[in-house]
C-alpha cells in the first residue's frame, strides 16, 4: 500500500469512529461491560481524542511529510518493511493506537498484543480496517505471542518492563514503564481554568499517564476554590469501582491521623510522590518557580507538565501527532532501522 492509500483509510476509520455505526455501538457497549473503568463517557472521549487529533486527513499528511515518508513509496526506495511487535496498555481505553498508528503509516508491519482489558476496541477497529482493504491483514494482524518479530513497541509497568528488557533487549525497541503528570499553580488561575485542570485531574478517572496525579502549589494557596470547582466531577463518586478507591484511601488518612482535604470526589493530601492513588491527587508547595521547572524537567517519571507555559489547562488528554509517549519519537524510532 502507498503511503497516500495508508492515510485515506486512516482518515476514514476516523470518521467511522465519530459515527453511530451499530457494530461500532455494539463493540463501544461490550467493551464498557468487559472493563468496569471504561465508561460510555470516557470511551467516547478517547475516540473522539484520537478521530479529531489523530486522525484527521490533512493533519497526517503534515505528520508523514514531516518524516519525508512519501518517498518511500517512491520505486526504486530503499525502504526495507520490518514486522513490529507491539505489546499494548489497557489502562484507558485505544491508549496504544498512537504507536499502531505510527507503525501502520511507516510502512511497517504490525503484530499486536492487546491488553485484555482494551481488547474489544482494538480488536474491533482492525477488522474494520482488513473488512476495508483486505490486504491490510497481511500489514496489521493480531498475534498471541510476539515472536520473530524484526523490533518491538511494549508498555507496561516498572515491574513489567524488567521482562521486556530481557525478551526484546537484542532487538531495537522501546519500552515504555510507569508515568504520570504534574500540575503547577501560580494561585493566579480562573475558575474556567481550575475547570479544565479538573479535567486533566478526574477524566478516565485519573488511570492515565497524561492525568495530573500532583499539583505544586505556592506558599500560602487557598484550595477551597479549587475544590469547589472540581465539584463537576462529584458524580464520579457514584461508580462503584472508583467509589471503593476513594473510601479506603480516605480510611487510611483517618486510621493515620494524616490531615487531608476532600470535597466528597477526590482527596488532597500534601506528599511528595507525583504518583497518587486512584481518587487521591497529591500536592507540594513550591518557593521557587525556576528551580521546580529546573527539576520536573529531568524527572524521567514525568509525561506532561500542565500549567502556565507549558501544557493548558484541560489539554493534558489532547495530544497531537507529534506528543510521544516518553518523548521518545516513535516515527524516528521506526525509521531508524
Amino acid at each position: 500500500m502507498i503511503l497516500q492509500h495508508r492515510i485515506d483509510c486512516l482518515s476514514k476509520l476516523g470518521n467511522y469512529m465519530l459515527s453511530e455505526h451499530m457494530a461500532w455501538q455494539q463493540a463501544k457497549e461490550k467493551a464498557s461491560l468487559e472493563n468496569g473503568w471504561f465508561t460510555p463517557e470516557f470511551i467516547d472521549l478517547s475516540i473522539k481524542n484520537i478521530a479529531r487529533n489523530f486522525l484527521e486527513h490533512d493533519k497526517l499528511v503534515e505528520w508523514a511529510s514531516h518524516y519525508h515518508l512519501p518517498l518511500r513509496s517512491q520505486s526504486g526506495s530503499n525502504f526495507k518493511e520490518h514486522k513490529v511487535g507491539m505489546v499494548m496498555a489497557g489502562n484507558i481505553p485505544l491508549v496504544g493506537f498512537h504507536d499502531l498508528l505510527c507503525v501502520f503509516t511507516s510502512g511497517h508491519k504490525a503484530v499486536l498484543k492487546p491488553s485484555s482489558k482494551d481488547e474489544v476496541l482494538v480488536t474491533h477497529l482492525v477488522n474494520v480496517l482488513t473488512d476495508w482493504v483486505p490486504e491490510i491483514s497481511e500489514l496489521i494482524r493480531l498475534a498471541e505471542r510476539l515472536n520473530d518479530c524484526d523490533a518491538y513497541i511494549a508498555t507496561g509497568s516498572n515491574n513489567t518492563s524488567r521482562y521486556f528488557e530481557y525478551y526484546f533487549g537484542k532487538y531495537p525497541h522501546i519500552i515504555r514503564r510507569n508515568k504520570t503528570s504534574v500540575a503547577v499553580l501560580t494561585g493566579g488561575e480562573t475558575d474556567q481554568e481550575l475547570e479544565r485542570l479538573a479535567d486533566d485531574v478526574y477524566q478516565f478517572f485519573g488511570l492515565g499517564c497524561r492525568n495530573v496525579t500532583k499539583m505544586y502549589v505556592p506558599l500560602g494557596y487557598d484550595f477551597e476554590p479549587l475544590l469547589n470547582v472540581f465539584r463537576k466531577y462529584n458524580y464520579l463518586a457514584d461508580h462503584h469501582k472508583y467509589k471503593n478507591n476513594y473510601d479506603y484511601n480516605l480510611a487510611i488518612h483517618m486510621l493515620n491521623n494524616k490531615f487531608y482535604m476532600t470535597n466528597g470526589s477526590i482527596l488532597l493530601v500534601e506528599n511528595q510522590p507525583i504518583f497518587s492513588p486512584i481518587s487521591q491527587v497529591n500536592y507540594e508547595y513550591y518557593p521557587d518557580r525556576t528551580s521546580l521547572f529546573s527539576s520536573l524537567w529531568v524527572n524521567e517519571e514525568i509525561q506532561c507538565i500542565v500549567g502556565d507555559d507549558h501544557i493548558p489547562f484541560g489539554q493534558a488528554h489532547s495530544p497531537t501527532l507529534f506528543d510521544y509517549a516518553d518523548r521518545v519519537d516513535t516515527m524516528a524510532f521506526l525509521n531508524s532501522f
